[in-house]
């Protein structure tokens, strides 16, 4: 993996206010940044690992603007306390996601219900937004192609938290803090 230097992004006066981010605001801001063409084509690509740039997110949240070489993921993870939203500026993601709300703490192993997987195609232009504790991996399934994308995150991401899975089961892994990915 490789990482870029921050660049910055403008924000509009109301995503950048005093107040905190809302998902619809995170939501707004990746949009708009997805759409920056000149933006998403300076982001170097590397056909072997996950390239990425730190962003300047509206309202003290932290963004990031992130390439996907053909065949890469993230693994099933969280972002913890944190809300965030996410959009594909170029090639297609899936996102597998969990329509369940996990107990934050105090547990390593969970048996999941039948019903509680959710699968979304996001083609370029396409994005979403989530709540604190949204359990999903991301993935470029494309076996040619780079995929990008832009993320947002408030409050900035306090930690990641990594999980395993077989079936129904999942299994807390590790968990990360901003030293670990910054």
């Amino acid at each position: 993996m490789s990482v870029s230097p921050s660049v910055p992004v403008p924000t509009t006066a109301s995503a950048a206010s005093a107040s905190a981010p809302t998902q619809a605001d995170l939501l707004d801001f990746v949009r708009r940044t997805a759409a920056d063409a000149e933006l998403i084509a300076s982001l170097p690509l590397d056909p072997e690992g996950r390239t990425w740039a730190r962003l300047v997110g509206p309202g003290g949240s932290e963004a990031w603007l992130i390439g996907w070489p053909p065949g890469t993921g993230t693994g099933w993870h969280d972002h913890a306390e944190s809300v965030g939203a996410f959009v594909t500026a170029a090639g297609e993601l899936k996102e597998n996601a969990l329509a369940a709300r996990l107990p934050a703490d105090g547990w390593r192993t969970l048996e999941l219900a039948d019903d509680v997987d959710r699968e979304r195609r996001l083609p370029a232009g396409e994005g979403r937004s989530f709540g604190r504790h949204h359990v999903h991996e991301v993935l470029n399934e494309s076996t040619d192609g780079h995929a990008i994308s832009v993320h947002a995150y408030y409050p900035p991401l306090p930690q990641i938290r990594r999980y395993s899975r077989v079936g129904q089961v999942l299994r807390l892994e590790q968990v990360e803090r901003p030293e670990d990915w910054q």
